[in-house]
């Protein structure tokens, strides 16, 4: 067999290693490994590039950013500034018909500007928003899809975990994914409003249990208008947190990296300030964030030794060799690749889409003459829709679990989020027409 030949076989046993249920990292190391050991003939030489990707991805001082922005993320989530995010939207929309799922979606957007990870943004506002919104006469597998829905933009809106796991693969500045970043999320935060307010307005049983007239009657006596100082006193620490990192990264006064450190060290101040920060609950987000953070960069480290095997192999360059050849052109290998991770998002988590496909996707791209940070935030997009999608929706599944109520079925999460799905499909397009959108 040729080295291409092998290289393919070799990608078709990753993927039915992991549909089996092996761990995506050790899937990955042990194709990689196998593949260079049967491409060259060489033990030593296998076990040698083993070595330096490890040593590549500990060595790496960007990769400190990982850890940094889990643990301020982790920090946040305990202070309970989503909850105090909410409350302020929902004062402020409550009058609104369909008020509350833009508040929810406000509160989301705000959330994931100094959260970066969606699962996290789906437990709390799970906790928080649904209860609210199906106390005001809201469907329950409404509230839990919008709920689901507007989580995914932690996924997009930086800091991004999954933006800087592409940035990492693609060998793009993460500064530069986070900026490129900005305006597809305020996109999808007005797609995700938009959405909620004509359906409110012209398929009221979608989004209501009552009618709409009994529904705005219960919202205005139930819900008082918040004082003036006690919405800045519960935004402040949002604020600052968001000026912290935000406002030191797009400035250039930050590197990536200082900025984690930063808004670690402001999300600790805010929790010591608010006396949320108990003895095990600090040892409980040091060990999530540790977990989390070793499970990323071991990742991270297979990645790059996958993407070494597939450069033995030649399979980057015999890919678009065959995609110049066959007439696709840019558009045409765009669609195919899209495509492909919508499938994938269906059966993988989003992680493990990127560590797949990246390595060999980007290298095709860039020499198809996409701007790399572009083609970065179009992944991202489609990756996002898989946390919405079954059977996997890994989005949909935190909700139900965390919502832990039994008339609430999962089927009907997955159709009341159908719609973000609708929007994000919508702005994935427009982001793939109008690259100067993102650049």
């Amino acid at each position: 067999m040729t080295n291409i030949t092998i290289g393919l076989v070799l990608i078709a046993v990753l993927f039915a290693l992991v549909l089996l249920g092996m761990r995506i990292a050790v899937a990955l190391m042990a194709v990689a490994f196998a593949g260079v050991w049967i491409l060259r003939d060489n033990f030593d030489l296998a076990m040698k590039l083993m070595s330096i990707a490890a040593y590549n991805g500990v060595a790496n001082y960007l990769f400190a950013t990982i850890p940094l922005f889990v643990l301020m993320g982790h920090l946040v989530n305990i202070s309970n500034v989503g909850k105090d995010t909410f409350d302020v939207a929902e004062s402020l929309l409550h009058r609104l018909h369909g008020g509350l799922g833009v508040a929810t979606v406000s509160a989301n957007t705000v959330f994931a500007a100094v959260t970066g990870v969606s699962i996290a943004s789906a437990a709390v506002f799970t906790k928080v928003a649904v209860p609210e919104m199906s106390r005001h006469g809201y469907r329950r597998s409404f509230s839990a899809g919008t709920v689901a829905g507007s989580s995914v933009l932690g996924m997009l809106i930086p800091p991004s975990l999954l933006l800087i796991i592409y940035g990492v693969l693609a060998e793009q500045s993460i500064g530069r994914m986070f900026i490129a970043g900005l305006l597809p999320g305020a996109l999808l935060a007005c797609g995700f409003v938009a959405v909620i307010l004509l359906l409110a307005k012209f398929a009221p049983g979608f989004v209501f249990t009552k009618k709409r007239n009994d529904y705005l009657m219960t919202q205005t006596d139930r819900v008082q208008a918040m004082p003036a100082r006690e919405m800045i006193l519960k935004l402040l620490p949002l604020l600052v947190l968001v000026t912290c990192v935000l406002g030191g990264l797009y400035s250039g006064f930050f590197t990536p990296t200082e900025a984690g450190g930063v808004g670690a060290f402001a999300a600790l101040i805010v929790a010591l300030l608010r006396r949320s920060l108990t003895w095990p609950k600090t040892w409980s987000v040091m060990t999530q964030t540790g977990t989390i953070s070793v499970g990323i960069l071991v990742l991270l480290v297979a990645a790059g030794f996958y993407s070494q095997m597939l450069a033995v192999a030649g399979i980057p360059n015999a890919i678009a060799g065959f995609v110049q050849g066959s007439g696709f052109g840019a558009t045409g290998f765009l669609i195919v690749y899209v495509s492909l991770v919508l499938l994938l998002g269906m059966i993988l988590d989003s992680s493990s889409i990127l560590l797949i496909v990246v390595p060999i996707a980007a290298p095709i791209a860039q020499g198809l003459g996409f701007d790399l940070v572009h083609f970065g935030i179009i992944t991202v997009i489609a990756v996002e829709v898989g946390l919405l999608t079954p059977p996997f929706g890994i989005s949909i599944f935190t909700v139900h679990a965390t919502l832990a109520d039994p008339t609430t079925k999962l089927e009907s999460i997955f159709a009341g989020a159908l719609p973000f799905v609708g929007v994000m499909l919508a702005v994935l397009i427009l982001i793939a027409a109008f690259p100067q959108l993102v650049m």
